[in-house]
């Protein structure tokens, strides 16, 4: 099981980093690969990375998969013998018997499918080993490029490769936290989900548009769960959804789809910090927090304009409306990309990733007391939200603000524990808190969209008719919410009362 970090490093910052990693004995190599797939891409669908590598002068054969969390990778390497490395060539056969093997071999139809060569890379690699306490960590600084080949009419494509690497060779993960915090801050790298074999694949790829990753349940481990095991497969789950989206924007992305999906990752993230809390008060960090609501406000700031001009620009043009003029305000002024590539966000992603990864069983915690407690945060959210739904148009917006925040915390604890009070109750449950979510979710874009062009009239008299036009469907739409809201009242809750 491999265990690392990788770091994006920004063309500016490699020679700083060069000098950072010699002020220490490092080794220096070129690595030449060549990986593998079917000619209908059945190891890249299930995310295995078969690859042979020229190391110095050895040939060494990898196949990997992914692993239980966001470090994790199942891993086996196989090294050539000299007659082999004469015209070396894939076998999947040799990484028989270890985990990834066996899902080669099923992949592979044990052997029947043929491997054909995808792409190639050629990296220059600084090596480089710490201690810290009694832990060691590899320090692998890659560049160089990914090569894919000409293929039925296209021309040769390439992409620069530019990343540190922090592999933990023995110790204890927390340390290899440690070392990671310090050379991202230090010069300022960002996470980065990126690997060379992703990068050939969108090499390859007709279309190179990425798609945003959208939330996934957590993956309990077999049996019952407690405490700090059931906090750190969460947060593993609110990581999956959270890495990939940050590392696209981080690299330079703007899409308006990776900028929600990265914000609903923080949402849930931070629903699980504040939720979760009550199963061991000593886990969570909180000065995670404020670097976390940052970058969610940033990226709120970005997704309610991108909505305005998608959205309501074009309906009141429609209306008949007079151009309206929208300017940029300061929040809206910040760059995704540099907020989430600063380095307290970094930071937090990499104390995050190393605490869902210490994947330890907590023997202390009682699997009963577990549930009993989430059963009473689910109660009490359940209960503020009937209560403040029973009297909506009669709250300040703040407090209508706060309601459909604890309706989202809601429904994300009850995703959360699904697996631990019965998928089936709980997934019905949430489908009836689903009405009211989207009604909420309406109004408050409407609520947003009024204050933007109440604040726009100041300099444009055209702002009015929209102001109008948005003030004149509130009130249909708060009778929309405390419907919904009153529904939720009936539902039928999956969890057991507290007494």
């Amino acid at each position: 099981m491999e265990i690392e970090f990788k770091f994006q490093v920004p063309s500016e910052r490699l020679e700083a980093v060069q000098r950072d990693l010699r002020t220490a004995k490092v080794t220096p190599m070129r690595m030449q690969a060549r990986y593998f797939d079917t000619a209908d891409g059945a190891l890249a669908a299930r995310g295995v990375v078969l690859r042979l590598r020229k190391e110095g002068r050895r040939w060494v054969q990898t196949a990997k998969a992914p692993g239980k969390g966001p470090l994790h990778r199942l891993e086996h390497e196989f090294e050539l013998d000299a007659a082999e490395a004469m015209r070396p060539q894939p076998d999947a056969r040799r990484h028989e018997g270890s985990p990834v093997g066996k899902l080669l071999d099923e992949l592979l139809d044990g052997g029947k499918a043929a491997l054909v060569e995808t792409f190639a890379t050629d990296i220059r690699r600084l090596v480089r080993h710490e201690r810290v306490g009694d832990t060691t960590v590899e320090l692998a600084l890659d560049f160089g490029e990914v090569v894919a080949k000409a293929t039925r009419g296209r021309s040769i494509r390439s992409s620069p490769v530019c990343e540190l690497e922090l592999e933990l060779v023995e110790g204890s993960v927390a340390d290899l936290v440690t070392l990671a915090r310090q050379w991202s801050g230090r010069h300022h790298l960002w996470f980065s989900t990126l690997s060379k074999d992703g990068r050939g694949k969108r090499l390859l790829a007709s279309d190179q548009e990425v798609a945003a990753v959208k939330a996934a349940p957590p993956q309990y481990p077999a049996g019952k769960v407690a405490g700090v095991e059931v906090q750190r497969t969460v947060a593993a789950a609110c990581l999956a959804q959270i890495l990939p989206n940050a590392s696209e924007l981080a690299a330079g992305s703007e899409d308006p789809h990776i900028v929600h999906q990265l914000r609903v990752g923080i949402r849930r993230l931070r629903t699980a910090l504040r939720e979760l809390r009550v199963l061991d008060g000593s886990s969570f960090d909180a000065a995670w927090e404020a670097p976390l609501v940052e970058v969610f406000r940033a990226l709120g700031a970005r997704r309610d304009r991108e909505l305005l001009l998608a959205t309501v620009q074009p309906r009141l043009r429609e209306l008949g409306a007079p151009p309206i003029e929208v300017p940029d305000d300061e929040s809206t002024q910040v760059s995704v990309g540099d907020a989430v590539r600063s380095p307290a966000f970094q930071s937090v992603l990499v104390s995050l990733i190393g605490f869902a990864a210490a994947f330890d069983s907590d023997t202390a915690a009682n699997a009963d007391d577990t549930t009993r407690r989430l059963a009473k945060r689910l109660n009490k959210l359940h209960r503020q939200v009937v209560q403040d739904g029973r009297r909506f148009d009669a709250l300040a917006s703040d407090e209508q603000h706060r309601v459909r925040k604890r309706l989202k915390r809601l429904r994300y604890l009850a995703e959360f524990v699904a697996p631990m009070f019965g998928k089936r109750k709980t997934e019905r449950y949430i489908a009836e808190l689903t009405p009211a979510q989207d009604a909420l979710g309406e109004f408050n874009d409407a609520v947003v969209a009024l204050e933007t062009y109440r604040a726009a009239a100041a300099h444009d008299p055209n702002a009015w008719f929209a102001v109008g036009w948005l003030t004149a469907g509130q009130a249909e739409k708060m009778r929309e919410c405390s419907k919904a809201l009153a529904n939720i009242g009936e539902a039928r809750r999956f969890w057991k009362k507290p007494g």
